[in-house]
């Protein structure tokens, strides 16, 4: 897909390059891109990604990377990914921690998401490859001041992925309540229950947690793992 500064300009065909060693965590995933109409190409390692990166420098549009990853540490992988090919890298992870998250900032990602990935994140994802064409953009056209430029250009990616993370990170906790309120009052019609009685814990996103979702979607198999699948 050929990338211009139109902010009109459509998101299908956008090219992702999905890092993640985990099978069944890519898996969902490129599906989930690919949903979205974008390209995608996958691999389960960091170095090989490193080098289809070199070898095809003007192949991808945008970089979706898994934190830990074992050949090569995601926060490496982003360094080199923006000093080599100055694409823009989003970073996933099962953990829910600030401080790994203000890690990949400040590192350069451009977004930080917590798995699983949702399918409307995954959606709004190209406006970051809007967003760094139209920076370089701005770059280039002031030339008197090529030390600001570069800055803003930074600078703009960055405070866009601290806005991002930290709205990401409050969706992340507010999301599940209320999927599991909606999804409740919708099995219990009209009842005229006590509506707290009705709510339920606080669900805290921890590694077990991944663990299961992870064999959950194993066992329904990628196409039939859909949301109300989990709750049944």
């Amino acid at each position: 897909m050929v990338m211009d500064d139109s902010t009109d300009l459509l998101p299908i065909g956008m090219r992702v390059l999905a890092v993640d060693d985990d099978p069944t965590c890519l898996k969902v995933l490129e599906t989930l891109l690919r949903r979205c109409e974008y390209h995608v190409t996958t691999t389960s390692q960091a170095i090989m990604a490193l080098n289809m990166l070199r070898e095809n420098k003007d192949k991808f549009d945008l970089v979706i990377s898994d934190v830990h990853i074992p050949d090569m540490d995601g926060f490496k992988l982003l360094e080199l990914v923006g000093l080599e090919m100055d694409l823009p890298v989003i970073m996933l992870s099962a953990y829910g921690d600030t401080k790994l998250a203000m890690k990949g900032i400040s590192h350069g990602a451009c977004d930080y998401l917590l798995k699983p990935v949702r399918l409307e994140e995954l959606k709004n994802i190209w406006q970051h490859v809007i967003r760094k064409k139209k920076s370089d953009s701005k770059g280039k056209n002031k030339t008197n001041k090529p030390d600001n430029a570069t800055s803003d250009s930074c600078s703009g990616l960055r405070s866009a992925g601290t806005e991002n993370s930290d709205e990401n990170g409050r969706l992340a906790k507010k999301r599940k309540d209320q999927d599991e309120d909606e999804d409740e009052v919708k099995e219990n019609g009209n009842d005229n229950e006590d509506p707290s009685a009705q709510k339920k814990p606080r669900v805290v996103w921890s590694v077990e947690l991944h663990r299961k979702f992870v064999a959950a979607v194993n066992h329904l198999g990628i196409d039939k793992a859909v949301p109300k699948k989990f709750l049944i």
